[in-house]
């Protein structure tokens, strides 16, 4: 039926035409954006999980800095543990030469000294970001050093940060607070033929723990006995082990921040993967659906044009 009151055949039309438009504001949305979950009114599931991933991608982003600040921490005093062991094993090695017949063992002995010098220039720099791992000067003492290493997020939203800890008593070379402390400033006993001799590499006028007047700095003067000089490379020989094991044990430390820095960057990518699976808009299939909505757009103007022109149809009824 038709009527001039009542043009059904607009209104639909234009009712199809406000849908179309709606559905291409959608997708320019979704294009200018790039995201067909924009907000919770989109899918409130999948913006809630995917919110909460960006919160965690932020946090372990802040790892990833963090993990870098302790690899560098880790790395310095790993450097200055190996070169301390390349130069203690060199003093031991003079300490062989000058048992040999005939040498100069004042010539040695100040090669021996400038050997210890270069101990306390290599522990003295061997600090990073305000933090010496090889040198105390400290009333406390060495402390264990304590990294950030991941961030943890459980079934139950519960979240935790684990942390890699380090404890810079093993590797402190230098103690200026109390000598004890220091693996290259406290004494190491050496017993020959029933006679105890306590023997220390640097003496650096420590607070505490300063040498003893039975106690021996390992220095050499031209007349050393062969058999003092053995004690001496006895008690280097400790001092070697002691730095070997702190770098052994500073060297796993360093895997482990590697391997976990790895983890980390690793864990980052696969959630910025799982939120673009969840909210990122395929721009393939939303360009080809504004093709057709613009195409479904044009046949609407054209059906409402039909419509309403109609009226005019009716009029030649009645000419």
């Amino acid at each position: 039926m038709s009527s001039i009151n009542t043009n059904t055949a607009a209104i639909a039309a234009l009712n199809i035409l406000h849908s179309i438009d709606k559905q291409m504001d959608g997708v320019q949305n979704r294009i200018s954006t790039g995201l067909r979950v924009g907000s919770a009114t989109d899918n409130a599931a999948y913006w809630s999980i995917a919110t909460t991933m960006r919160s965690d991608k932020q946090a372990l982003s802040t790892i990833q800095d963090a993990l870098g600040l302790a690899a560098s921490k880790v790395d310095t005093a790993y450097a200055g543990l190996e070169t301390a062991a390349d130069i203690i094993s060199t003093i031991k090695t003079k300490l062989t030469t000058a048992q040999e017949t005939g040498v100069d063992k004042d010539k040695v002995n100040r090669e021996i000294t400038e050997l210890k010098n270069q101990l306390l220039s290599v522990a003295s720099s061997a600090s990073f970001s305000g933090e010496n791992w090889l040198m105390n000067t400290s009333t406390l003492g060495p402390q264990v050093k304590t990294m950030v290493g991941s961030f943890v997020r459980d079934s139950n939203n519960n979240i935790s940060i684990q942390n890699i800890t380090f404890d810079a008593a093993t590797s402190n070379l230098i103690d200026k607070d109390s000598a004890t402390r220091g693996v290259l400033t406290k004494n190491y006993q050496i017993s020959t033929n029933g006679t105890t001799t306590n023997y220390y590499l640097i003496n650096v006028t420590a607070t505490n723990g300063n040498p003893g007047n039975n106690d021996k700095e390992i220095k050499l003067a031209a007349t050393t006995s062969n058999a003092s000089i053995a004690e001496m490379q006895s008690a280097v020989e400790l001092m070697l082990k002691a730095v070997t094991d702190a770098a052994a044990t500073l060297g796993s430390v360093k895997g482990r921040v590697e391997t976990q820095s790895n983890f980390v960057k690793t864990i980052s990518d696969t959630i910025t993967k799982g939120i673009s699976r969840l909210v990122d808009a395929d721009m393939n299939e939303e360009s080809t659906r504004l093709k057709a909505l613009q195409t479904q757009q044009q046949l609407g103007i054209q059906a409402l044009s039909i419509a309403n022109g109609s009226a005019q149809n009716l009029l030649q009824l009645f000419r």
